[in-house]
C-alpha cells in the first residue's frame, strides 16, 4: 500500500502509531478477541489525523501496510485504501475528546454474549467490583459504572447519533457495547486503553457468571 503523508506530518510519527496498533492487535488476536478479521483499532497522530486499521485485514498479522491515515471526518488521506466501516465511531471519540489518543474495538465472545444478554435493558450497570477502579476516574468499588448497549445497525450515522445523545444527556461514557457485536473503549494512551479493555472484559465475564450461577 502506498501511503502519502500530508506536509508537516512526519513518517516517524505515523509509523510509530502503526507499529503500536499492529502490536496491540497481535496481542488481542492471540486472546481470541478479533475473530475472522473483525475488530478495528486507531491512534491519533496529530490534531487533524488518526491512523486506523484498513478494512478486512487479519488483526493477528498486521504490519505498517495494514494501517492507513484518515482525517477526523473519516476520509482517507494520501491513499486509496478503505478504512474500517466503523471509522466514524473512532473519529467521534477524537473530535469530542481532544485528549483521547487511542480507540480499541474488539469482538470477544464475552463482549458479544453480554451485548445480547443486556440489549433489552440498554445498559450494563457495574457496581461493587474492585476492578472498576481500573477505569480512569473511578476510585472505589462503591461507584457505579454504566456501559450502554446500543442497537446494531450498518448505518454508522445512526450509531454516532446514539452515542452523541448519551453524551449530550450528560451521562459519563467510558465504553459502550453494540448489540450482537462488541465493545468500544478509548484512552489517553495505548496502555490506558488496554487497561480499560482488559478490565471491562473481566467485569463483563463476572456479570455473565453471576447470571449463569443464579439461573
Amino acid at each position: 500500500m502506498s501511503q502519502v503523508l500530508p506536509k508537516g506530518l512526519s513518517s516517524e510519527a505515523f509509523h510509530a502509531r502503526a507499529d503500536a496498533i499492529a502490536q496491540a492487535a497481535k496481542e488481542l488476536a492471540a486472546l481470541g478477541w478479533t475473530p475472522a478479521t473483525s475488530s478495528n483499532f486507531s491512534m491519533r497522530v496529530d490534531e487533524a489525523h488518526a491512523a486506523i486499521t484498513i478494512s478486512g485485514r487479519d488483526k493477528g498479522h498486521l504490519g505498517r501496510d495494514d494501517i492507513m491515515l484518515i482525517d477526523l471526518d473519516g476520509h482517507a488521506v494520501g491513499t486509496d485504501a478503505r478504512p474500517s466501516a466503523e471509522t466514524a465511531l473512532h473519529t467521534q471519540v477524537y473530535r469530542r475528546w481532544p485528549e483521547m489518543q487511542v480507540v480499541l474495538h474488539t469482538h470477544s465472545r464475552t463482549q458479544s454474549v453480554a451485548s445480547r444478554l443486556f440489549a433489552a435493558q440498554g445498559v450494563i450497570r457495574l457496581e461493587g467490583w474492585e476492578l472498576q477502579k481500573a477505569i480512569t476516574g473511578f476510585h472505589t468499588h462503591e461507584s457505579v459504572l454504566e456501559i450502554p448497549v446500543f442497537p446494531n445497525t450498518q448505518h454508522m450515522p445512526e450509531l454516532v447519533a446514539r452515542v452523541d445523545a448519551w453524551l449530550d444527556a450528560g451521562k459519563p461514557l467510558h465504553a459502550y457495547l453494540i448489540d450482537g457485536h462488541g465493545i468500544y473503549t478509548w484512552g489517553r494512551s495505548m496502555a490506558e486503553t488496554r487497561r480499560h479493555l482488559e478490565a471491562l472484559e473481566f467485569l463483563l465475564a463476572c456479570e455473565l457468571d453471576l447470571r449463569r450461577l443464579s439461573a
